[in-house]
């Protein structure tokens, strides 16, 4: 069993940073792949960003690359979405999730957040 409890969310101006966290519970944090996902009011939620449990491969959605990265402290038990260059379009409840494989569909984690908000005003 993993708990998650994500941090760092608020309003920021476009072109601002935010760095996120998700802090999980259980020694068996080092073992997950870790993901975090968003969801607009009247939206589904997409896939941001994900990474294996060693920290070795990520992945983002085209909409961040470049902009968000995904960084871990497995002796922290937190994974972290950076989040640079923001603009209106990412402002969102933002979910960080836990899973057997980084993938990018949201069915695929077994266990989540419950959410922070990023507002990004323009």
């Amino acid at each position: 069993q993993v708990q998650l409890v994500e941090s760092g969310g608020g309003l920021v101006q476009a072109g601002g940073s935010l760095r996120l966290s998700c802090a999980a519970s259980g020694r068996t944090f080092s073992s997950y792949a870790m993901g975090w996902f968003r969801q607009a009011p009247g939206k589904e939620r997409e896939f941001v960003a994900a990474i294996s449990w060693r920290g070795v491969n990520t992945y983002y959605a085209n909409s961040v690359k470049g902009r968000f990265t995904i960084p871990r402290d497995n002796a922290k038990n937190t994974v972290y979405l950076q989040m640079n260059s923001l603009k209106p379009e990412d402002t969102a409840v933002y979910y960080c999730a836990a899973g057997p494989a980084p993938l990018t569909l949201s069915h695929e984690y077994d266990y989540w957040g419950q959410g922070t908000q990023v507002t990004v005003s323009s």
